[in-house]
């Protein structure tokens, strides 16, 4: 478009200079006829200049038409364009964000537990740091693991013994082995200082001893109190209810474990007491079996002396119908000899008959008389 408008300026000049020169040419004209001739050779060159100036013009104007529809269409492509890549850039955004608030959501949620679960932890380690309350807690987690692994009959919480000691769990088996009783412990204390004092060996001994004592100490007072000959089992279970400390105890502390097994008093964590209950529904189950097995076995005798009944019921039934055949029997034979007489009888009446036929009918005439009709 700057180019039409120099060109238009360019050819008003020109315009301009032939316009002058034309002026002149006439001044000079009325002095000189070939100046005359020359001016009107100009005029006829400033119309033909007209004229191609016009063409141009307009040539220019449909190019300039021409380009500007083009320009207003690429505007057009162009700005569809930035417009598609907008909306898709905004719905991707859209999109992105909706996924940072469920993320962030998600995140919150997270956090929320986590802020609960150190609650939790906290309230545990309030729990566990009361001795009253830890018992509790190793008794509620032993009450759940002995009622979910067997049935309500085969144990009994806070039973108390003949000598009057209450066990936090009896397990009522049958003899043998008897009554198993199961007492929750939980040395927290000596087991918390041995893991604080890690490497220090000026304070790994005397927690170790102390450890080792309080373990020993459990295991005597339940050896003591929970085995009762002629009442329980010949053993006892010393429920640790933490993983780690059973753990601990096994690979650090085998003179312990070995006192225990002396004792006759087996320490169990929450995995091998689940372990244990199994062996013993096993043993229920066994028992329930056999006496099963016993009420089969009196219900067969009966039965087969049920069996023995019916035989000879059927026995009895089976020489009425060998009976009651060779009667039949007897029946038939009996119709057989009656139908033979009557069809003798019959034979011999039809031979009576004939004769007295024969004695009645008149002889036949001789051969050769005349017969008479």
């Amino acid at each position: 478009m700057d180019l039409l408008v120099v060109f238009a300026v360019l050819a008003a000049l020109a315009l301009g200079a032939l316009l002058g020169l034309l002026l002149s040419s006439r001044r000079a004209a009325r002095e000189n006829p070939e100046i005359s001739a020359l001016g009107g050779r100009l005029a006829q060159m400033a119309e033909s200049q007209s004229a191609v100036q016009s063409a141009i013009v307009e040539r220019l104007q449909t190019q300039e038409r021409v380009v500007i529809k083009a320009v207003d269409e690429r505007l057009q492509g162009f700005s569809k364009r930035i417009g598609d890549h907008l909306s898709e850039s905004s719905t991707k955004s859209q999109a992105a964000l909706v996924d940072l608030r469920e993320r962030l959501a998600v995140i919150d949620k997270a956090q929320q537990n986590l802020t609960e679960l150190s609650t939790q932890v906290v309230g545990l380690q309030d729990i566990l740091a009361n001795k009253q309350a830890r018992g509790a807690f190793g008794e509620i987690q032993l009450r759940d693991l002995v009622e979910a692994a067997l049935p309500p009959s085969a144990y009994a919480f806070q039973a108390t013994l003949g000598n009057g000691r209450r066990a936090d769990c009896l397990l009522r088996l049958p003899n043998p082995p008897g009554a198993i009783a199961i007492d929750s412990k939980f040395p927290l204390e000596s087991y918390a200082a041995l893991r604080a004092a890690g490497s220090d060996e000026a304070l790994a001994v005397p927690a170790r001893r102390a450890f080792a004592l309080d373990v020993r100490r459990h295991v005597q007072d339940i050896a003591q109190r929970y085995i009762i000959p002629g009442e329980t089992a010949e053993s006892a279970l010393l429920f640790l209810p933490s993983e780690a400390v059973y753990a601990e105890l096994h690979a650090n502390f085998r003179e312990v474990v070995e006192a225990s097994y002396k004792a006759r008093v087996w320490i169990v964590s929450p995995t091998t007491l689940m372990a244990t209950l199994n062996t013993v529904r096993a043993v229920l189950k066994d028992v329930r079996m056999r006496e099963q097995a016993a009420i089969i076995q009196t219900e067969v005798g009966k039965m087969m002396e049920d069996v023995l009944r019916l035989d000879k019921r059927v026995g009895k039934l089976e020489s009425h119908f060998d009976q009651a055949g060779r009667d039949i029997q007897d029946i038939r034979t009996s119709a057989s000899k009656i139908l033979g007489r009557g069809e003798r009888i019959g034979e011999l009446e039809l031979e009576e008959a004939e004769r007295e036929a024969e004695q009645v009918a008149p002889p036949p005439p001789p051969l050769g008389a005349p017969t008479t009709h």
